[in-house]
């Protein structure tokens, strides 16, 4: 995934982030809603092409959504017209990305009950498992076999032996595993897991330094607006003028007086 698909997906997962931090535990069932809608993707690709056509406008295709997945959880429905509303490199740009929010929310539960280091770890050992077993690798992804086959497998090697978590996303990666190796998606999954648990990086540029009480109040805002640990990074450059620039990961926020500035010249340019 790159480009306007990278930045669609991270436009949705801010705003994804405090939703999954207050669901708590019942973030996996968003979860599980959400990877049934990239089953429903997959399966249909006049409606997945219908969800990423660049020439509709984002509005029609979150409309479209909305008529399809009207009887999803809400926070699975603002998830999806979400990111039917941007803008999709590939078709399947899109589903990786509903497949990525699902697993976030599936990790969130964990990380809920300070487990997510417990469903990394788990992830990683049963991946280094499978190495020594080649038939049951296959078996795992076996195109030949029905997917709740596959599923049921990966049930009864994990069954009471792995955090929940775990389980389910071991558990939809045989199911529908998209012509992926089960190490690939593990070793993605893990990645997630990682992903999840280290802080967001904020970079604050300033006109003037921040004093001590400022630094606290940005960082509150900024962690109750991502639903995250923030660790900020503060840089001064008086040439702004006033205000703050902040960027965290692809997006940044620019609230100068510098940017106001050019603002207006560009209207009055307009």
């Amino acid at each position: 995934m790159r480009g306007a698909s990278v930045a669609s997906l991270e436009a949705v997962r801010v705003g994804f982030e405090p939703m999954l931090r207050k669901a708590g535990t019942s973030a996996s069932t968003v979860g599980a809603q959400l990877f049934a809608v990239t089953g429903d993707l997959v399966d249909n690709p006049g409606l997945r092409r219908a969800l990423a056509d660049p020439s509709r406008s984002g509005e029609d295709k979150a409309g479209l959504a909305r008529q399809v997945f009207g009887a999803a959880d809400p926070r699975v429905l603002e998830a999806i017209t979400g990111l039917a509303a941007g803008r999709w490199s590939s078709d399947m740009d899109l589903v990786d990305a509903v497949e990525e929010l699902a697993a976030h929310a599936v990790l969130a539960s964990a990380e809920a009950t300070g487990d997510l280091p417990t469903v990394e770890d788990e992830l990683f050992r049963f991946d280094r498992m499978l190495i020594g077993q080649r038939e049951l690798r296959r078996a795992l992804v076996d195109r030949v076999a029905t997917r709740p086959a596959r599923a049921e497998l990966a049930r009864r090697l994990l069954a009471g032996r792995v955090h929940p978590a775990t389980e389910q996303l071991v558990v939809q990666a045989a199911y529908r595993p998209r012509g992926r190796r089960m190490s690939q998606m593990l070793a993605r999954m893990g990645k997630l897991a990682a992903r999840r648990r280290e802080m967001l990086v904020a970079t604050v540029t300033a006109a003037a330094p921040l004093d001590e009480a400022q630094t606290v109040r940005l960082r509150e805002m900024l962690e109750r607006s991502y639903g995250r640990k923030v660790r900020m990074s503060v840089a001064v450059d008086p040439s702004l003028i006033g205000g703050l620039k902040v960027q965290v990961g692809a997006q940044v926020v620019d609230a100068t007086l510098l940017a106001r500035i050019d603002g207006v010249r560009r209207q009055l340019a307009g």
